[in-house]
């Protein structure tokens, strides 16, 4: 095995092997494309061509480059083709039949010395090595779609695979440019057994009715930073691939996370397959299309519009950052707003801290001298609720604690006129609790900012089953006055955002309990094969672990599901007083300020 894997054989010539023959192949490796079809094969070496070209053509590498490349790929209609290869990586379709059919022939073909690997993200490399004559030659190399450009590969050893064969495709990862990360055999691995089991439950979020597909991937993306929705990727997947890796990860873990979504069942039976197929969770405009038409579930301009309140003042409650940031937003969207807070010094402190985020606008050319200060002029700081008597529109954004809320709402109700529309910042509280404590509970509604409240564009709006109607059109009409996107999800633990968001982030902490892969790994896995703008260890630092912790436990008291329940590792390290940055130490431990 101590080769220098410069001949390699790639078996299976779609769309990722055809994407691994392309970084293989300008990485300067003797390329052999294998796929019964000969159709499979003309097509990778047009792709090849077509895809070299448009290197060529942004800089990247240069027109002798591409000729040196596409001279180093050929093609062929069997097996024996990979008797010369020093490694062979196969991405034949994801059934154990077919995957162990071409390793048994492969034995008879390649040399003892060879590597054998497997493309797999939902099967078991130990079932497929065992195939094998040669079981400690076989292990998983797991790539990323579109392979030339995802910069992770997952080397996965089985039980049975040799250290030299894992050192030998490391090193070679790291040849190709890629980021190798060492992990063990079980289906999903790294990336694909954190990404599956949240695609999965939005797939059920959406089947239950709770928010449209649009607010769904909209929260997602605006609440998260993700590149794409979890119903538009499931749909780029393919929605039977994500089937059949669910089916293998619930298989060995029987976590009802990973239990597939009937729908995902319904709708591959039903050959609605995602982009490929032209309709998945959306309609595309061809097969293999990839711009979204309007189909029968498409919202309408109409049905979101409503008749609403006049709102023309605004009373914000709290004295920090949420609260300041969203007084900041109403007054910059030309509302009257009255900032208050338990005593007119919190009040102060937390309009002084609009000026100053105001001000660094000004120095970053965000926003005129003239408009900082016209923003400034519309807000009044104020010492008690009593000075809520006249808006239209009171928001809260105190403590994350239900009787703090309750009676602040209880307050409210009495200071504030007939009409008024009452609105709670909670991410995790039930609102109908919090519009219980008034006598209107019908004016009572949800609008869920993200912090840093000026820079998140995402508003998710809920609705209790006692929000009356036209208190619903009202906020939403507010929220696109003030340049935020509303999302719509009824009164249930966590919303859309943090319902799929925190059992992601515990299953994270749930591989490092387990000794599955370390904290750097994940991190690595997620943001470079998921795209994700943080990894999940990261991100628990920043949200805070306490505030992580709260919110756990919330999801696993609403839902009763094992599954959700709260990973000792995080409770233990709550326990400690290590809360994240802002005490110094998380899962990962911080320079002090």
């Amino acid at each position: 095995m101590d080769t220098p894997l410069s001949t390699i054989a790639v078996v299976g010539l779609g769309t990722m092997g055809t994407g691994i023959a392309e970084v293989l192949a300008l990485a300067g490796r003797e390329v052999i494309g294998i796929d019964t079809s000969e159709a499979a094969a003309r097509q990778a070496v047009t792709s090849l061509e077509a895809s070299t070209a448009r290197a060529v053509g942004r800089g990247r590498i240069t027109e002798q480059e591409r000729t040196d490349a596409l001279a180093r790929f050929r093609t062929y209609d069997t097996l024996q083709a990979a008797a010369e290869a020093e490694l062979v990586i196969e991405v034949v379709p994801e059934t154990y039949e077919i995957k162990q059919q071409v390793f048994r022939e492969l034995d008879a073909v390649v040399s003892p010395t060879a590597i054998l690997a497997t493309g797999t993200n939902a099967l078991s490399v130990t079932r497929l090595a065992a195939e094998s004559l040669h079981p400690e030659r076989v292990l998983g190399l797991h790539f990323f779609n579109p392979a030339p450009a995802m910069k992770l590969v997952e080397v996965v050893s089985s039980v049975l695979t040799a250290p030299p064969a894992v050192e030998a495709v490391t090193k070679l990862a790291r040849e190709l440019g890629k980021e190798p990360v060492a992990v063990g055999d079980r289906p999903g691995f790294v990336a694909d057994g954190l990404l599956f089991g949240y695609l999965n439950q939005a797939a059920a979020m959406y089947e239950a009715n709770y928010a449209s597909r649009e607010d769904i991937d909209a929260a997602m993306k605006l609440g998260c930073g993700l590149p794409m929705g979890p119903l538009a990727l499931l749909d780029l997947i393919g929605i039977d691939t994500a089937r059949t890796v669910l089916e293998a990860m619930y298989a060995e873990s029987r976590d009802r996370l990973h239990a597939p979504a009937p729908v995902l069942g319904q709708l591959s039976s039903a050959g609605l397959t995602g982009r490929k197929a032209g309709r998945g969770f959306y309609t595309y405009d061809a097969p293999g299309g990839q711009e979204v038409v309007p189909d029968a579930l498409t919202p309408s301009a109409e049905a979101a519009a409503g008749d609403g309140r006049s709102i023309a003042s605004v009373g914000v409650a709290g004295s920090g950052t949420m609260a300041s940031g969203i007084a900041e937003v109403f007054a910059k969207a030309g509302y009257t707003v009255v900032l208050a807070a338990r005593g007119q010094e919190k009040a102060d402190l937390a309009k002084a801290r609009i000026a100053k985020s105001l001000e660094r606008s000004v120095s970053k050319g965000r926003l005129t001298a003239e408009a900082r200060d016209e923003t400034l002029g519309r807000i009044t700081a104020a010492g008690s609720l009593d000075a809520f008597a006249e808006v239209d529109l009171a928001v809260e954004a105190v403590a994350e604690d239900l009787e703090i809320k309750q009676q602040l709402f209880a307050t409210l109700d009495k200071v504030c006129r007939p009409g008024a529309v009452l609105a709670t910042t909670t991410s995790s509280l039930p609102v109908i609790a919090i519009a219980r404590a008034t006598g209107r509970p019908e004016d009572v509604i949800g609008m869920h900012f993200f912090n840093p409240a000026p820079a998140m564009k995402l508003v998710e709006v809920v609705r209790t089953v006692l929000t009356a109607d036209d208190v619903h059109a009202t906020v939403r009409a507010v929220c696109t006055t003030i340049r935020k996107h509303p999302v719509d999800c009824g009164d249930r633990a966590g919303f859309i955002v943090n319902a799929l968001l925190f059992p992601y982030l515990n299953n994270a902490i749930k591989m490092v309990e387990e000794h599955y892969a370390s904290l750097d790994d994940i991190d690595a896995a997620m943001k470079l094969g998921g795209g994700y703008p943080m990894g999940p260890f990261e991100l628990l630092d920043v949200v805070g672990l306490d505030v992580s912790l709260a919110i756990e436990k919330v999801l696993h008291k609403e839902f009763r599901d094992p599954g959700l329940a709260p990973a000792p590792l995080l409770e233990h390290l709550v326990a400690a007083g290590c809360l994240g940055r802002k005490t110094g130490r998380g899962f990962r431990e911080y320079a002090r300020r």
